[in-house]
């Protein structure tokens, strides 16, 4: 059965949602300024070319397509393009049900049953609320596996590239990256200042306080979250650039010490929570 998109509408903020399509948001607009790259919901092909979609339960890159939890090998499928890694994890993949709405609310869902892509079961709900300054997303994820499960949440927003699009982000360090996108080491980065033209970045970073600045000669955006760590996506070929809050490092279930880095092990029954709030104005 096809699930209907949703629209929500504040002032002269427009949000449009494609639960079947990862429970994805196809576009947000504050008049007909694009606030992030955007399309009518019905002309959304695939989550990938939405404007954001949800990260769970992981975010990033998940090491050549396996990992080892509490003394047992797991494998995931492929799941983007010819890399050797998995992405994104699985909500952003999958249709969502609709919960509920309203002109200013609407709830998704996402309930997993362990498959060949992850290999334990969950609970996902979105919760979108719109205002007529804001938009403001919650994620909260559920074990409803036997033992307990990783776990990391996140989003990964596109925001269009526009004349003097410009980035202030304080953070403390970058993690440098192999050639696949995988994590290798850490070092100091003194904030994010710039003409995202000038940036080049595809790395996560941590020490982030404060909002994300988001700048260009249409809108001025501020982007909070309760994730404690942003990855920074600036590609001098695309007309679009990423700031993703998320909860962990990139691969951290390979690290020594995933915990340290961000990844929970999170025990049955147990819903992780997390929130991201976009607050938009004119220039």
């Amino acid at each position: 059965m096809s699930i209907p998109p949703l629209e929500l509408r504040q002032g002269e903020l427009r949000l449009a949602l494609r639960p079947e399509l990862g429970g994805a948001i196809a576009g947000l607009w504050l008049g007909d300024t694009e606030v992030l790259r955007s399309s009518e919901a019905a002309d959304l092909a695939s989550a990938r070319a939405s404007a954001c979609y949800p990260l769970a339960p992981y975010s990033n890159r998940l090491g050549y397509r396996r990992f080892r939890w509490q003394g047992q090998d797991h494998t995931t499928a492929p799941n983007f393009d010819d890399s050797p890694h998995s992405l994104h994890g699985v909500a952003w993949l999958r249709a969502w049900e609709r919960v509920s709405a309203s002109d200013d609310q609407a709830e998704l869902r996402y309930a997993h049953a362990a498959d060949a892509h992850w290999p334990f079961a969950f609970e996902a709900r979105q919760r979108f609320v719109l205002t007529p300054g804001s938009l403001e997303v919650h994620l909260s994820f559920t074990n409803l596996a036997d033992q307990p499960q990783p776990a990391g949440l996140g989003w990964h927003p596109y925001f269009p590239k526009r004349h003097r699009s410009r980035l202030h982000i304080e953070i403390s360090e970058r993690w440098e990256s192999d050639a696949s996108g995988l994590p290798t080491r850490q070092v100091p980065q003194p904030g994010i200042d710039g003409d995202v033209a000038h940036l080049a970045f595809d790395n996560c970073f941590e020490g982030w306080r404060g909002p994300a600045r988001i700048r260009d000669e249409k809108l001025s955006l501020r982007l909070t979250s309760s994730l404690p760590y942003l990855v920074v996506y600036t590609p001098d070929t695309k007309p679009y650039y990423c700031v993703e809050p998320v909860s962990h490092v990139s691969n951290a279930i390979h690290m020594s010490n995933p915990a340290a880095h961000g990844l929970r092990a999170l025990a049955p029954k147990t819903t992780f929570d997390a929130w991201m709030k976009l607050e938009i104005d004119k220039a």
